[in-house]
């Protein structure tokens, strides 16, 4: 009986205790949770982050610290080695995934050894949890209240993150000496390298550093962190997680002796896209990292064979696409005494001959010049304008190729004073490119040798239509997202492209030189004060600009001399997979100049009386239809092909040859009404040209219905 008493009293105590027990949980949770509504943790303190941009495989190229100094970069853990978070929650919190953010087995322990050690600490109980409470809510008092106060704020996280984010917000908060917060701050300033992958050694130190970040910086504090280290891996290979040969290899390994330079590539491209995105944490951008590195460092290189206060550009585009891959505004972003924080990649500048290729594309576009077409390189005088020669000497009559190959300014000239300045404009439109003329000025024929504007990046904008058949690319480097690549109109036919790219790929390299499958074109504007370098192969377009940000005179600068061996270092150096220039689109051909019609054996200005009337008196020839800048409708109502469009001619002497778009249909006529079926819709050049080699051109819009 007695027996049975004192059993069912145990049960009454066990059933009161329990539900006592239960009686307190409830209160204590329902009060955590009006305070915990009342008071939440300050949880925003961790959005505080350092901006990045980065290269379009991720690599970082240049962050930027928070508005009080700190390097708190962002992280992710997938962007963090497994292996050191492993070794970080081993050491730091063995517990982390099963607690509710105070670990009670941990308090119990390090309560017991307190009271049994005289008070003396011998280990802590503070979770990761803990840990990033005090890091968001930072205090210098240590007490049994901060430390409640801690154990409360954690409970209050862990009720709003999980445990992935609770440890993401840890890797990017934690301390590791100097300025520097989170793991991936910490990697790139001690090793140079994002925590993706560590070492045994590597990740050692970053779990040691944040108990005590400054005295264990390896910079100041070197045999302190090196213990530190080794005590983490003594840790490990006591709980038996890393075998004993691998951290006895990781504890010889040595730490760094000095605090490494955060990334710094692209610093102008890197700061305007900033500009551009003044929200965004992390940009990025298309550049390739590896590539943008060679070019900046090949810059750094050059400064020292440029003359005093001299800058240069570098610009790398992918042509088919738009995309940049490389972009150097300067020899330095610090080089004061070049204006290196200048980004010179922007700044408008005379072209000089740079822009020469265009005005022959125009020309071949009219089916005024074939390639062996002659022309003559003699003085001449255009309404009292008198080019000359960048020697100031002259070489009579030579072929277009030389011509052009040898960028001689009176036959350039010549040729764009047939097609005329104000085409050239319209063309460079079409590109993307707006010339910067001088104030109130027409545009005349010194544009075609260097009489306006442009920056690199409107220059090699408007040279991706070599690698596209005519078809220019907008350039783009991520930071204005949405941006299309895509122009509407073409700069110049296919045909009249690729004889221009044709006649640039024959032109010989500079002495000295790497020889590359490229074609390029050089440019030195007016007084020595711009010397250009513009190469490409079948795929990509790079372009150089050397002198000074102040546009003073550099006597001696040129385009081939100073220039062009940049180009071909710069094209040797980046690394990319060069592509085979294009082979000629159909109906195009090379030919003789013997095999040449006659009006194509030599060119000859419009405004001569040679061809401003034929023997017997007749007028030119005239295009009476289509008009100039008509949209004209050819569908065939559906996908169908198109419909022959009807061109109506006046005066002139047959045969007849029309040429559209660049390509000469096959058989000529004598009838002054010609049929033409387009290929596809879009903007087309339509020229007739009769037995005197005189010349009618007009530009149509093709619509299908």
């Amino acid at each position: 009986m007695m027996v049975l008493r004192s059993i069912r009293h145990r049960w009454r105590l066990a059933a009161g205790s329990l539900v006592g027990c239960l009686v307190i949980i409830v209160a204590a949770w329902f009060t955590l949770d009006r305070l915990d509504k009342a008071y939440p943790p300050p949880l925003d303190t961790a959005t505080d982050v350092s901006r990045d941009v980065i290269a379009r495989d991720g690599t970082l190229l240049r962050a930027y610290t928070t508005q009080s100094g700190i390097w708190r970069l962002p992280v992710t853990l997938d962007a963090v080695d497994p292996d050191y978070i492993r070794m970080l929650i081993a050491y730091e919190d063995r517990r982390f995934r099963s607690h509710f953010g105070v670990d009670l087995l941990a308090v119990s322990r390090a309560t017991m050894q307190l009271a049994l050690n005289g008070g003396r600490i011998v280990s802590g109980a503070s979770t990761i949890t803990m840990q990033l409470a005090r890091l968001i809510e930072p205090r210098s008092e240590r007490s049994i209240t901060a430390k409640l106060r801690q154990m409360a704020r954690a409970l209050q996280i862990e009720r709003r993150l999980s445990k992935d984010e609770i440890l993401a917000r840890y890797l990017m908060l934690a301390p590791y000496g100097g300025n520097l917060e989170g793991v991936r701050a910490a990697s790139l300033a001690w090793f140079g390298r994002e925590p993706k992958k560590l070492s045994l050694s590597q990740s050692a130190l970053l779990v040691a550093l944040p108990q005590s970040p400054e005295a264990r910086r390896p910079d100041r504090h070197h045999a302190t962190a090196v213990e530190a280290r080794n005590r983490v891996l003594g840790r490990m290979a006591d709980a038996g997680l890393i075998p004993q040969n691998e951290i006895a290899r990781a504890s010889t390994a040595r730490l760094p002796g000095q605090r490494l330079a955060m990334p710094d590539l692209a610093a102008h491209t890197a700061d305007a896209a900033m500009q551009a995105q003044p929200e965004a944490t992390t940009i990025r951008l298309t550049l390739d990292a590896h590539v943008q590195q060679r070019l900046e460092q090949l810059a750094t290189e050059s400064a020292g064979r440029l003359g005093p206060k001299q800058s240069l550009a570098m610009l790398l585009a992918d042509g088919r696409t738009g995309e940049i891959l490389a972009s150097v505004g300067s020899t330095g972003y610090l080089d004061a005494s070049r204006a290196g924080a200048v980004d010179m990649s922007r700044a408008a500048r005379s072209p000089g001959s740079a822009l020469k290729p265009f005005i022959y594309g125009l020309a071949f576009e009219d089916a005024l010049i074939a390639a062996d077409t002659l022309i003559d390189d003699a003085p001449a005088d255009f309404s009292g304008y008198r080019p000359r020669n960048f020697d100031r000497g002259y070489m009579g009559e030579v072929s277009i190729r030389e011509a052009l190959a040898l960028s001689l300014n009176v036959p350039a000239v010549r040729l764009l004073e047939a097609v005329g300045p104000q085409r050239l404009l319209s063309r460079m439109r079409r590109g993307g490119s707006e010339l910067d003329l001088p104030p109130g000025g027409a545009p005349g024929l010194a544009i075609g040798l260097g009489g306006a504007g442009i920056s690199l990046r409107g220059l090699v904008q408007l040279y991706t239509a070599f690698v596209n058949e005519g078809m220019a690319r907008r350039l783009h480097d991520g930071s204005e997202p949405g941006l299309s690549a895509y122009l509407d109109q073409p700069v110049l036919a296919a045909g009249a492209s690729w004889q221009v790219a044709d006649i640039l790929a024959g032109v010989n390299p500079p002495q000295g030189v790497p020889r590359l499958a490229i074609a390029y074109k050089t440019g030195t504007s007016y007084g020595y004060r711009d010397a250009w370098a513009i190469g490409f192969d079948g795929r990509h377009v790079l372009g150089i600009w050397v002198g000074r940000p102040d546009a003073a005179p550099v006597p001696g600068l040129s385009g081939i001399d100073t220039a062009a061996p940049l180009l071909f270092e710069a094209f040797a150096r980046a690394g990319i997979d060069r592509v085979d220039l294009a082979s000629p689109p159909a109906g195009v051909a090379v030919q003789a100049r013997a095999a040449l019609p006659y009006a194509l054996r030599k060119f000859r200005p419009r405004t001569e009386p040679s061809t401003a009337a034929a023997a017997d008196g007749s007028l030119p020839p005239r295009i009476v239809y289509p008009p100039q800048g008509a949209r004209v409708v050819l569908g065939s109502g559906g996908s169908g092909p198109l419909m022959p469009l009807v061109i109506k001619l006046q005066d002139g002497a047959g045969p007849y040859r029309l040429i559209a778009n660049g390509y000469a249909l096959p058989k000529p006529t004598r009838r002054r009404v010609l049929n033409w079926t387009p290929d596809s819709p879009g903007a087309s050049t339509l020229t007739v040209m009769d037995a005197e080699g005189r010349a009618a051109s007009v530009s149509v819009f093709i619509e299908n219905d």
